[in-house]
């Protein structure tokens, strides 16, 4: 069930001129909450919005609650559930870019500054949807010293738009770069995703 939380205002920017949502989060429709359960192969839990979208619409990071319906707690407020985006994303893991951004934190105080920033920003984020006391202080992919998850990061910096996120730009930028995910859309017409019209009632 979607929250009834009033949305904050919408915007938009650009990212090496990848259209980026700077909004934390739109309202979900059901085609989208039926797209993302066919994107992840399961129904979606907890999600409060869509936070951004694939440049063919479909939801690509949703906005989720802090405590799921069972109760759980829930760190990852911006999941990235395009399997698709997940396997880029998976691929820079793989190449050590985390490990040369961690090297990086400890010798540029401006980056760490930015990154530490960002954590604050993500927290500030989640906390609009609800506090949590299991998971408070606590962010997402590693902030604000550690890098432990692309994924995370480059959620958070398309949710929040350029310029919050340096890891998730830097990642988004590098994907942007090789002309796949998010410069172009990769569902093509056999994706299996359905379109995003919801059936008249």
């Amino acid at each position: 069930m979607i929250d009834q939380h009033p949305p904050p205002p919408l915007g938009s920017g650009t990212l090496s001129g990848v259209p980026v949502s700077t909004s934390s989060s739109e309202a979900a429709s059901a085609a989208d909450l039926a797209a993302v359960a066919e994107l992840l192969g399961r129904v979606p839990r907890g999600v409060v919005g869509i936070a951004h979208r694939c440049p063919c619409g479909r939801p690509d990071v949703v906005e989720t609650a802090p405590r799921l319906p069972d109760g759980t707690p829930f760190p990852t407020t911006y999941y990235l559930v395009d399997p698709f985006a997940a396997s880029a994303i998976s691929t820079l893991e793989a190449s050590g870019l985390m490990r040369r951004m961690q090297d990086r934190l400890a010798t540029d105080l401006e980056l760490a500054a930015a990154y530490a920033a960002a954590h604050e920003d993500y927290l500030a984020r989640r906390a609009r949807l609800g506090s949590v006391e299991e998971i408070e202080g606590i962010s997402a992919g590693g902030m604000p010293t550690r890098v432990k998850c692309l994924h995370a990061l480059a959620g958070h910096a398309l949710a929040a738009g350029p310029g919050v996120q340096p890891f998730g730009d830097e990642a988004l930028e590098l994907l942007a770069a090789d002309g796949g995910w998010p410069a172009t859309c990769p569902h093509g017409e056999l994706a299996g995703v359905p379109p995003l019209t919801d059936p008249p009632a």
